[in-house]
């Protein structure tokens, strides 16, 4: 019986998931197909409890429902519950079980492709969502010394914000200006762009949260939007001297993470990757 796993969000025209992840599950030659499954909110629920059924490995799920499916799960390991965000549903016998592989992937990409460490740095995050809240978390393990989040609805930075203080961090919340923004980023280490602010297909594309006027030379700019692969937003980082690095590392790493989750094998790397960047060219052509 061929066995099925997906990603759920909506829209998902931007995914190239379903295009590396079912490379990886061919080099091992198994009998499962990854697909792209396009889940409006009203049909969240029915779609997560028919991935109980025994021909369901699980799913990815990305933009706008990684955390409302917190509830929809029957246990879920510690990490995604300390996050507050599920982007990994793995289903054991019928019961579903959340994970977060973002905060994995986002530490992996920022260490060995930027050549970055967190410790003691001061971060600047853009957006609240879940990628927003598994970044948060994932930076403060590792002794990230200040967060400040910005988001056009102050109240979701606030309450973001309110949760990470409560993992006794400096965390501050700040509504989105341009002149904030400016003074912000003028001491802080690291920009972290965890909106789809830049994303094709969606109603940013085109757009940039930063422009490198406001952007300080030196400083790392880290995009988690991966199509295109050279967004506006480092495009400006770049113009201003600033250190980019792209989302398709974070995007492959944290994707290796669930396969692993659902298989239980090592994930090819390789394949992966090479397989992420012909999508991203391809479509780019």
């Amino acid at each position: 019986m061929t066995k099925r796993v997906g990603i759920l969000g909506y829209p998902l025209g931007h995914s190239i998931s379903p295009v590396f992840q079912q490379v990886a599950f061919d080099h091992y030659s198994m009998d499962v197909k990854y697909e792209a499954w396009e889940t409006p909110s009203d049909r969240l629920k029915d779609v997560v409890d028919g991935l109980r059924h025994a021909d369901f490995l699980g799913a990815n799920v990305t933009i706008p429902h990684k955390e409302a499916v917190l509830t929809m799960m029957d246990e879920m390991e510690n990490l995604a519950r300390e996050i507050g965000a599920v982007n990994t549903i793995v289903n054991r016998e019928g019961k579903l079980w959340g994970y977060n592989t973002d905060a994995q992937g986002f530490l992996r990409a920022l260490r060995k492709d930027g050549e970055f460490d967190p410790w003691g740095k001061h971060v600047i995050i853009l957006g609240a969502g879940g990628a927003a809240r598994a970044v948060s978390v994932a930076i403060l393990r590792v002794g990230a010394r200040s967060i400040t989040i910005f988001n056009r609805t102050l109240e979701r930075a606030q309450k973001l914000a309110s949760t990470l203080r409560l993992l006794n961090a400096e965390a501050y919340a700040l509504s989105w200006r341009r002149e904030g923004l400016k003074e912000a980023i003028s001491r802080c280490d690291l920009v972290v762009n965890c909106t789809s602010m830049g994303m094709k297909h969606s109603p940013g594309e085109g757009g940039t949260p930063l422009e490198a006027a406001i952007i300080p030379r030196g400083i790392v700019i880290f995009d988690l939007v991966y199509n295109p692969i050279e967004t506006p937003l480092l495009m400006e980082a770049r113009k201003a001297g600033a250190r980019p690095i792209g989302g398709l590392p974070m995007l492959v790493y944290q994707g290796a993470a669930s396969f692993e989750l659902w298989t239980g094998k090592k994930a090819p790397l390789d394949v992966m990757f090479a397989s992420a960047k012909k999508a991203l060219h391809n479509e780019k052509a």
